[in-house]
């Protein structure tokens, strides 16, 4: 499950896909659930964790007018990378909290935490009703 938050920890998009799936695979998939079309407002900056360090998500990100707050992951490149460093933020970095926050919220569901459905779709019902009550607990 990929998904986005705000500051807060108040989930924005969601998406899933099977466990096989690598999560820089959702990047794109989370962000356009997000985009509405009336709405001009979009994310300035998005900070995600190195395993989202892929050039085609820092392409995507710079297309659509979003800072990467990513940091560099080491792991993934056979030779250092030459040229001007990415932007990244560590104090902005360590606020990233708040997705860990809306994981365990959500892990306070019990039916969510094992996926048990066999179809996407019925997850994804699951998850937005989780979401509703989390929404509601904190404005109401």
């Amino acid at each position: 499950m990929s998904t986005l938050v705000d500051r807060n920890g108040l989930p924005l998009a969601c998406a899933v896909a099977p466990a096989n799936v690598h999560d820089s695979r959702l990047y794109e998939p989370t962000l356009e659930a997000f985009e509405i079309p009336e709405a001009p407002d979009r994310p300035v900056i998005i900070s995600a964790d190195a395993a989202y360090d892929a050039q085609k998500i820092r392409q995507y990100n710079r297309n659509r007018g979003i800072k990467s707050n990513i940091p560099v992951n080491r792991r993934s490149r056979e030779q250092p990378k030459r040229g001007r460093p990415f932007w990244f933020d560590p104090e902005l970095y360590k606020k990233r909290s708040a997705v860990e926050r809306f994981f365990s919220w959500i892990e306070a569901f019990k039916k969510i935490v094992p996926r048990y459905e066999r179809y996407e779709y019925s997850f994804m019902g699951l998850i937005h009703l989780a979401c509703s009550v989390m929404i509601a607990r904190i404005l109401g």
